[in-house]
């Protein structure tokens, strides 16, 4: 199921995790999928591409910057995504999850995402829900997704988007 990449690299996520325990003041608690030996082997560049992490008064708070944001179907996929990142993050650490923040170069809306995301505006938020993650982890490598649990989640109805190419 898991590619074995032993000796093939470097492992970002545990070393951000080393930081954060060990460097919680590092200005350099970064994860980087910007490779440029590697983009012409790519379909296409990673979108989201670099996250920084900070610890402050027992918080780990995240940034991530976006080169290129789908706003109708990647973004709020990327919000989910790293926030959830920052939260298992700092379970591991014995932290609290503080802020996330997004930083968008070029945020862009498809036309036939135009109507959907109207319709999307239309709609008043739901309070947040609220994540529950097993106590017994602590090995961010262990986790599977019986290891999460979203308390209060009542999303708005589905609202169809085809993928843009």
């Amino acid at each position: 199921m898991h590619a074995d990449n032993t000796g093939q690299g470097f492992d970002q996520l545990l070393d951000v995790i080393d930081k954060i325990k060990n460097k919680p003041d590092d200005r350099r608690i970064i994860l980087s999928d910007w490779n440029p030996s590697d983009l012409k082997l790519m379909a296409l560049p990673p979108c989201h591409m670099f996250a920084q992490f900070y610890v402050a008064s027992g918080e780990l708070s995240c940034q991530m910057y976006q080169r290129s944001a789908d706003m109708g179907l990647g973004v709020p996929f990327n919000i989910a995504s790293y926030a959830l990142l920052t939260c298992m993050i700092a379970h591991v650490c014995g932290l609290v999850p503080g802020d996330f923040v997004h930083v968008i170069g070029d945020a862009h809306v498809y036309k036939t995402h135009m109507s959907p995301l109207q319709e999307q505006l239309k709609k008043l938020p739901r309070p947040f829900p609220i994540l529950k993650i097993n106590p017994q982890k602590k090995d961010i490598d262990s986790f599977v997704a019986a290891d999460f649990e979203l308390k209060n989640y009542e999303p708005h109805q589905k609202i169809e988007m085809k993928m843009a190419v």
